[in-house]
């Protein structure tokens, strides 16, 4: 049974568990102030191109919504996100739990528009209601598709012109910044969002995201929020280390473009066979819709996701490619769907 179910089935790349061994026995400080981790932290200052950010290594992504969006707001604000967004419909509550409310917005590509933005202001209009203060944003979105650049300028100059805080979900943004149909450069980021996360755990890092603070007035205190959440990791050198051998080189980069690649071939593939998508994703996510019959069939030797039930006859499966997928897998499974439309 070969998983495409999600990008995370994997442990780490192998340089970076050599890495980790080969320092297991080094003395450092910890909690973060670890020379790994400050010079990972000056390497990805590098690749931004922005030394005045503040950089925190933390450990899922989930943990870094939670202490980022509950840092940044007052308790009577809230966070503004697609209702595909993943703080509102897989993280338990978690942003509400400490006190924030989600407004969630339907949106038909799990994409936010200024137009929408503009009317969740509208609606709420006094202190009756809690106040929108917080775009919540994913890219690569959870349902696979990306912000071009003037999608993200847009909504940039909207937030600033309102005084939002413009937040980035990074967990995929190696995939979304390697997709042929991206315009966005890394470096761009710190000009157009107050804050982001560069995520590791699901490109190739055994566990760890990158937290960017770029708008000064966000920055003060921040590790009293990480160790109050009970996140300021006594061994921050495991998370040090793995960003360091991430952004040494373009190892970052290298693996999301082979989750796109794997990814690539399946689409074109289930496209050639006259299938249609439930939504446009350039990423390493898809969505294809397919007949009961044959999901049953690939079910056999293939674990994956059912997305969505279309009708009495189809469904929308999700396939997610990753750093280490095989590409022989890849063949197997382009070569098994041929022979079940066959067979079918």
């Amino acid at each position: 049974m070969y998983s495409f179910k999600n990008d995370y089935s994997e442990g780490a790349y192998p340089r970076i568990l050599t890495a980790l061994m080969e320092s297991n026995l080094v003395q450092e400080d910890g909690y973060g102030e670890d020379h790994y981790s400050r010079q990972a932290i000056e390497l990805i200052k590098q690749k931004l191109g922005q030394a005045d950010v503040d950089i925190h290594l933390l450990t899922g992504g989930t943990q870094t919504n939670l202490i980022a969006i509950s840092a940044f707001l007052r308790p009577h604000e809230a966070a503004i996100a697609a209702s595909t967004g993943h703080i509102f419909t897989h993280e338990t509550g978690a942003i509400e739990a400490t006190g924030h409310k989600v407004i969630a917005v339907e949106t038909a590509d799990g994409k936010l528009t200024t137009e929408q933005l503009q009317n969740v202001l509208d609606f709420h209009t006094d202190e009756h209601m809690v106040k929108p203060k917080l775009v919540y944003l994913s890219n690569s979105t959870e349902i696979g598709s990306i912000y071009n650049k003037e999608e993200l300028e847009q909504i940039s100059q909207f937030c600033r012109e309102k005084n939002l805080i413009l937040y980035m979900d990074g967990a995929r943004l190696g995939s979304a910044l390697c997709s042929s149909e991206n315009d966005l450069k890394i470096s761009d980021l710190p000009i157009l969002v107050d804050a982001f996360y560069i995520g590791g755990t699901k490109n190739g890092a055994l566990l760890g995201e990158a937290l960017v603070i770029c708008r000064d007035s966000l920055k003060d205190d921040f590790r009293f929020h990480i160790k109050q959440k009970g996140a300021l990791l006594a061994k921050g050198r495991l998370l040090g280390v793995q960003f360091l051998e991430l952004f040494r080189d373009d190892l970052f980069f290298d693996l999301a473009m082979h989750a796109n690649k794997m990814a690539d071939m399946i689409r074109d593939e289930i496209r050639n066979a006259g299938f249609t998508f439930l939504t446009h994703s350039p990423s390493n996510q898809i969505f294809p819709i397919l007949p009961n019959s044959i999901i049953s069939e690939l079910q056999r030797k293939y674990a994956f996701l059912i997305w969505e039930i279309i009708d009495s006859g189809t469904s929308a499966i999700r396939l997610v490619t990753s750093w280490a997928t095989k590409e022989e897998a890849v063949l197997e499974f382009i070569d098994d769907l041929k022979k079940t439309i066959i067979k079918l």
